[in-house]
């Protein structure tokens, strides 16, 4: 049976879920929230560490594998995406990291009015519950509970103090007025539980209200059109094809993968693709699906005298305590997020705009899943904070159950592949600072061996990993790069708009988690300025 809604959300992920609380909070406003996944009813999904388990099962991951790619040595590299209420919210590491307030204000700059640092800054403090109280750039009265890390190992401080040697300053919040600096992450959890954006924006009583309505295990097939302008959706829901009309607008939040994929099926795209798919182009644009980015990290791991995680986790009667320790106290191993110290910092130590990240684990491994090392070690990952490479996802068939091609692109530039060395030898001076050295045994990944830059750039190529943080594919602007306006709103088409991180013009300067409930909290209030000019902020 076919229905009517005011607003359509695709996806509830990190934007859907806090989108579809935004527009529901009006009782006059019919909203439905489509979810392909499943409801997040296991306790993997509920305990921190638990993205070990959840990250490549089929159940809660869309396990998109991404094309050979001769950057990383032609390696196809994983990319995790949730496919489960909360979205990559409910599977990610936890960290809750804005960026650097130079990207936002880059964005303006690119033609996106409204888009800089100031402008944005109320909508992270509007959605924002942080544990160390309210001030200028944190706010206390939002649902997402922003929390200080449970648990701390001596390594992290060691690693602290080192980094400070070098010349990076210590700096409590690198969400404040200065990136720079070295210090603990904050996670998105409460009480020893992971707040995704769905646990966070879609509470029981939010759940209840009679305008609001979630439907999970439904795919989407395509977006239903009258001549340019969008009216519903075609979904496939229990085996049975359905199609749902909108009032006022379709939404699409599913993501940098799957929204231009919906888009391209849609028939909105590269004309020369689609006619070859067979799909009736409705609006042609190349863009869509370009501009792809991504955070990729290099890993190095340290063997070390100090105990880490690696020995807490290698006896079954250790691994009780942690459980037990959980259990009872919610504290222990099983709150830690996907690390535990940052730093930020310029390859160059010089006090500039920092362009690369740390990642510290007071753990090691050798890929995310696997299990730990048998000896005592800590990680050391660093990324290109604002990579230069570009990368598609473009689809290869009309059939929206078949995963588009995914072509990364990393390391494609001379400038990207000079940071990647570059972020090594700062990795490698941090690690040699005495607060640290008398620490280390040696170095086991990728080994003392490798000096030359020939050689770490190919260090970088082979012992390279995603951090998951895809954006871009629906860019945001007003040139023929993009693909929606600086209302979100898709060029040539009328009652659609892309709400999630595909539409950020430039990667952000750190984790994408936060910065895409950012991009849902400002699009809520510029759709209901439109529709429901009485209920904007």
């Amino acid at each position: 049976m076919n229905k009517t809604y005011d607003y359509i959300i695709v996806g509830a992920g990190s934007a859907g879920c806090l989108l579809a609380n935004r527009l529901s909070a009006d009782p006059n406003n019919n909203v439905l929230l489509l979810e392909a996944g499943g409801k997040d009813n296991n306790i993997w999904l509920h305990i921190p560490v638990g993205y070990f388990k959840t990250m490549n099962n089929p159940k809660f991951d869309w396990m998109y594998k991404l094309e050979k790619d001769k950057g990383v040595n032609n390696r196809r590299i994983d990319w995790p995406r949730g496919k489960v209420l909360g979205g990559s919210s409910a599977l990610n590491g936890l960290l809750y990291i804005r960026g650097d307030k130079h990207d936002y204000d880059n964005w303006e700059h690119l033609g996106n009015k409204g888009w800089g640092f100031n402008d944005i800054l109320p909508y992270f403090k509007k959605s924002e519950c942080q544990e160390n109280g309210k001030s200028k750039y944190h706010g206390v009265d939002g649902e997402l509970k922003v929390s200080n890390l449970r648990l701390k190992r001596k390594i992290a401080e060691y690693f602290i103090k080192a980094a400070q040697e070098i010349g990076i300053p210590y700096n409590p919040d690198c969400n404040s007025e200065e990136q720079e600096g070295v210090g603990y992450f904050q996670q998105t959890s409460y009480k020893g539980f992971r707040k995704s954006s769905y646990r966070s924006f879609l509470t029981k009583k939010i759940r209840k209200r009679n305008n609001l309505t979630i439907t999970t295990d439904t795919q989407m097939s395509k977006l239903i059109f009258s001549g340019k302008k969008v009216i519903g959706v075609k979904c496939i829901q229990k085996g049975k094809e359905r199609e749902i009309y909108a009032n006022y607008e379709v939404i699409l939040s599913a993501g940098s993968i799957a929204s231009p994929q919906i888009l391209q099926l849609s028939g909105i795209g590269d004309a020369k693709l689609l006619q070859k798919l067979g799909i009736d182009v409705i609006h042609n644009n190349p863009a869509v699906g370009k501009n792809l980015q991504d955070h990729l990290q290099v890993r190095m791991v340290y063997k070390t005298t100090t105990r880490t995680l690696n020995d807490e986790l290698n006896t079954w009667w250790k691994k009780a305590m942690i459980g037990l320790q959980f259990l009872f106290f919610r504290a222990g191993p099983l709150t830690l997020s996907a690390s535990q110290v940052y730093a930020f910092t310029n390859t160059s130590l010089d006090g500039s705009r920092p362009n690369i990240q740390f990642h510290m684990q007071p753990l090691s491994a050798d890929k995310p899943g696997d299990g730990v090392h048998p000896f005592s070690a800590f990680t050391i990952s660093v990324c290109n904070l604002r990579p230069e490479s570009r990368g598609k996802v473009l689809i290869n068939s009309a059939d929206p159950s078949q995963p588009p091609t995914i072509i990364p692109n990393y390391l494609s530039t001379e400038g990207d592949q000079k940071i990647a060395v570059e972020s090594i030898k700062v990795a490698r001076k941090i690690a040699k600072a005495s607060s640290l050295k008398k620490y280390i045994l040696d170095e086991f990944v990728p080994g003392e061996s490798f000096t030359s830059d020939e050689q770490l750039l190919e260090v970088a190529k082979n012992n390279s990993q995603s951090i998951y943080h895809p954006v871009g594919t629906c860019k945001m602007g007003h040139d023929d790069s993009s693909v929606v306006d600086d209302q979100l709103k898709v060029h040539g088409i009328s009652g659609l708009r892309v709400v999630d991180a595909s539409i950020m013009p430039e990667l952000i300067s750190g984790n994408t988690n936060a910065p895409t409930m950012m991009i849902a909290e400002k699009a809520a209030e510029m759709i209901l300025s439109d529709n429901n000019p009485s209920l904007t902020m």
